[in-house]
């Protein structure tokens, strides 16, 4: 049985040298529809059947010709008894005789043999190629091998135009979550990815740091008593409130967590990262207030807890491996990190609780408050440690849970 081989390279030759230059999948699908009319001169109409649900989103309706005036191709071919068959059968079908084609003014066209061969994707039907021919004559059997490469060309084509437009999905999807979270991801990480992607591989060195921990007190109450979406609108409220001060006073935001976040102050002299440290646990102390007083009338009260601590610590990329990815950050590590976020663990009723380190550094420009020797969680030794807020002004949380200390 002849299968045609040669005129049928020739026929995709010559397609794809029509289309190499051509972008848009409307604009190639009318160049297929050109191309089969040619190849199968009785034809009086070619469409292309769009029957994915999604083809919306990434294509537009091709317009039948045998209408008056232009009609969506799928409108006025969908429920031809070739087409359902084609469907049903899942295979390419072709019909001596078909009915005729009735225009809205109620005329109607004469047509000859009719063939409609699937548009498969992935064993899936997303489309249909419908020729009519003219009364009178009949297709060959080049005819359909003609047609039937032009129905796979066509899958090629939708299965290429669907995967851009869901690349493009996720890409904008990932562009606003990263443009909600902006703010949250290390300004150094950005600016090493961006201008000096080389030193993502470079040793840690050590630094004279500040880092500031901040908590929320009460989150786990708050999300196990409220909706998710309104605790996380409080915490998105209240984070995102306290950016602009902690960038203004040169921190990096370095961590994220469900209720709190990591601050790195690393960028100047030891004592200017720990007085830029405790100027921005103040502007963040004020934002909460501020911000409590004008969501009173929806949450109660949530206080922001802080800890700050000085000295010298590992600072650079770190990669934390998982099963499925890695994640690299930039961070600090080290005991001095260890305790600041055991400072903010031990703050109470919105305190900002600072090590000895800090407290030498910012001495004479803040009043300080000593609370004496405490044990802190996880480190061996008592620490002297002092807050930034007069003692009177802590709740009695916190009286009791000092002296429990």
């Amino acid at each position: 049985m002849r299968k045609y081989f040669k005129e049928r390279f020739e026929a995709q030759r010559r397609f794809t040298s029509k289309v190499a230059s051509s972008i848009e999948v409307n604009e190639i699908l009318e160049k297929l529809r050109e191309e089969a009319r040619a190849l199968v001169p009785s034809a009086m109409e070619v469409c292309v059947l769009m029957i994915d649900p999604d083809a919306p989103k990434y294509t537009r309706p091709l317009q039948c010709a045998l209408y008056a005036r232009p009609v969506n191709c799928l409108s006025c071919k969908r429920n031809r008894n070739a087409v359902q068959k084609a469907l049903d059968k899942k295979k390419g079908i072709v019909i001596s005789s078909s009915e005729p084609i009735r225009r809205p003014d109620g005329t109607l066209i004469q047509t000859g043999p009719e063939m409609a061969l699937p548009i498969f994707v992935n064993k899936e039907i997303l489309g249909i190629i419908n020729l009519v021919s003219t009364p009178g004559t009949r297709f060959s059997r080049k005819d359909f091998y003609l047609m039937r490469d032009l129905s796979e060309t066509a899958g090629d084509i939708i299965l290429r135009t669907k995967k851009q437009w869901e690349i493009t999905q996720d890409k904008i999807k990932i562009s606003q979550m990263l443009a909600h979270l902006s703010p949250f991801v290390p300004q150094s990480v950005r600016r090493i990815v961006e201008h000096h992607p080389e030193m993502l591989d470079q040793e840690k060195k050590s630094m004279e740091v500040s880092v500031l921990f901040l908590d929320l007190e009460g989150y786990t109450h708050l999300s196990t008593s409220r909706p998710e979406t309104e605790v996380n609108e409080m915490v998105e409220k209240m984070f995102s409130s306290f950016v602009d001060p902690i960038h203004r006073s040169g921190g990096d935001i370095n961590e994220t967590a469900g209720d709190g976040l990591m601050i790195i102050f690393k960028n100047d002299d030891a004592v200017t990262n720990a007085t830029n440290a405790v100027k921005a646990a103040f502007d963040i102390h004020r934002m909460n207030l501020d911000l409590n007083k004008r969501l009173s009338d929806r949450f109660d009260p949530i206080n922001v807890n802080i800890g700050i601590n000085s000295g010298t610590a590992l600072v650079g990329m770190t990669r934390f491996k998982g099963s499925l990815d890695t994640r690299m950050t930039y961070t600090a590590t080290g005991t001095v990190t260890n305790i600041a976020a055991r400072l903010a663990d031990y703050a109470r009723g919105g305190d900002m609780v600072i090590g000895e380190a800090t407290k030498k550094m910012i001495e004479g420009l803040w009043p300080v408050f000593d609370l004496g020797e405490v044990h802190l969680k996880g480190i061996d030794n008592p620490l002297r440690v002092y807050s930034l807020k007069e003692r009177e002004s802590i709740p009695q949380s916190f009286s009791s849970h000092s002296s429990a200390a």
